[in-house]
């Protein structure tokens, strides 16, 4: 008689028994009866101590967004204080893309090798203390180096997060966490800006303030080294099943049986072999896909964030004015990721990035035909709204594209790709407005949006609602 319960579904479709069951599981010895022989966290309702994880990512992402948005406040008021051009300011944000994309691509090979748990802690450390040097510095120079390692820890954090949520949440409610934690770390953005309004006019000097405010992240940190706990799957892929077993147990309080699992795992492979495997037959045309969408959305999204306060100033609006449109603006951004839980789910991710990104395009348009101060920031709010909700599914839509051998590095791949765009776009972006102006920029920006579209709807795959292991 087999004494083991199975759940067949990968979704918890068609339970045989009810998950929800309070009755404690019993572990005889010699035997394994109550246990579950269950895919990782699939059709396991997330509560307690695993909502917990998902509570300390949100706090997490909160504080690496406040360092990744303050500079685009920050700039008029330091291009003031310190006699900055355009030319400057993009330099600053040349080097911060570096860094970015050097954070996208070490940071999913590192978390790859030693695991998503130490990654994710030791980048927490590196924005934040390269925040506080960055608002202590008096050296043009210090301050781009500083702020290029900030882009490192972010990104690196980023990257790493996203396969970890993607390996810690149900099948079913994947995209939902990925916009929740989204949504509650992107209030970081109305935060800084809010702050920033206050704050920057009150002294010459008081931007420092809003660099230090960035080092407050080793509180999530400090709440993850003691509760945060490696993915299960990355310790299946290492041949650790029993740890595995342990972290599902602690977090569903289900006494889980990941033998079946265990045998799905294909072995480790090198990060050269990672890389040369996007481009293999079975995944050749997803990676050339999801390369499309990086290169075009995200240059286009941070053009909107890191330039418009800048851009703003330069229309002729002052610093007071341009602060405050943007602190509007802002509302937009944990708006958007919150839009995102709402919509991820639905149409295999595939249909709502694509309405999205037509959204998109056709608010910047609009945005960049505006003259007036309120027209331009409510359509500023508009266009960053879409903008939020658009790049969040494209990042469970990464995660979801690639096995557990291969997501990490695959996602730091596109990432960091993405902001290797983004960086050679900055020098850009001067001359495209001495040639065409604020209309010129966010015409471009709504061509960016749009020009994957059509590769999408032709090529794209559904990942949504599915199971990681069916994906592959």
């Amino acid at each position: 008689m087999e004494l083991t319960q199975k759940i067949q579904a990968p979704c918890a479709l068609d339970l045989d028994f009810e998950l929800n069951d309070s009755t404690p599981c019993i572990l005889d010895v010699g035997k394994r009866e109550g246990r579950f022989v269950n895919n990782y966290f699939d059709g396991i309702p997330v509560r307690g101590i695993h909502a917990l994880l998902f509570f300390i990512i949100m706090a997490a992402y909160f504080f690496e967004q406040f360092d990744n948005w303050n500079f685009g406040f920050v700039a008029p008021a330091l291009s003031q204080s310190w006699g900055l051009k355009p030319t400057d300011i993009a330099t600053i944000l040349f080097w911060y893309f570096i860094g970015m994309t050097s954070g996208g691509f070490v940071g999913g090979v590192i978390s790859d090798l030693i695991g998503r748990r130490k990654t994710f802690l030791i980048s927490i450390v590196i924005f934040s203390v390269s925040s506080i040097i960055t608002g202590f510095t008096d050296s043009f120079v210090v301050f781009t180096i500083f702020r290029a390692l900030t882009g490192f820890g972010v990104f690196c954090m980023m990257v790493t997060s996203q396969a970890y949520i993607a390996e810690m949440a149900p099948c079913q409610t994947r995209g939902m966490w990925q916009g929740r934690v989204a949504a509650i770390g992107f209030c970081a953005v109305p935060v800084v800006a809010l702050i920033c309004r206050m704050v920057i006019p009150m002294a010459e000097d008081a931007w420092r303030w809003i660099f230090y405010a960035g080092g407050l992240g080793v509180i999530p940190f400090l709440l993850g080294l003691k509760y945060l706990k490696e993915s299960p799957r990355w310790l299946v892929a290492h041949g650790r099943v029993k740890e595995a077993e342990d972290v599902v147990t602690y977090l569903t309080g289900k006494d889980i049986d990941l033998s079946e699992a265990a045998r799905s795992v294909q072995p480790k492979i090198s990060v050269m072999e990672v890389l040369t495997g996007m481009f293999t037959r079975k995944y050749v045309g997803r990676t050339l896909l999801i390369m499309l969408l990086f290169v075009c959305i995200t240059p286009a999204g941070f053009l909107l964030t890191t330039w418009t306060t800048q851009l703003l100033k330069m229309l002729g609006f002052s610093v007071k004015e341009s602060l405050t449109a943007m602190t509007v603006i802002s509302i937009g951004v944990p708006i958007g990721c919150f839009l995102n839980s709402l919509v991820s789910d639905m149409g295999g991710r595939k249909t709502p990035l694509a309405v999205l990104g037509v959204l998109a395009a056709i608010a910047a348009l609009a945005f960049g035909g505006m003259k007036g101060l309120m027209m331009l920031t409510l359509l500023g709010f508009t266009v960053t709204v879409f903008n939020m909700a658009l790049n969040f599914i494209l990042f469970s839509y990464t995660a979801e594209s690639y096995p557990t051998r291969m997501r990490n590095t695959a996602c730091g791949f596109h990432n960091g790709l993405a902001r290797l765009s983004v960086s050679a776009s900055q020098p850009l972006i001067p001359m495209i407005h001495q040639a065409y102006g604020f209309a010129g920029i966010f015409t471009s920006v709504a061509i960016l949006f749009f020009l994957p579209i059509i590769p999408l709807l032709l090529w794209g795959q559904r990942t949504g609602g599915k199971s990681l292991e069916e994906i592959e």
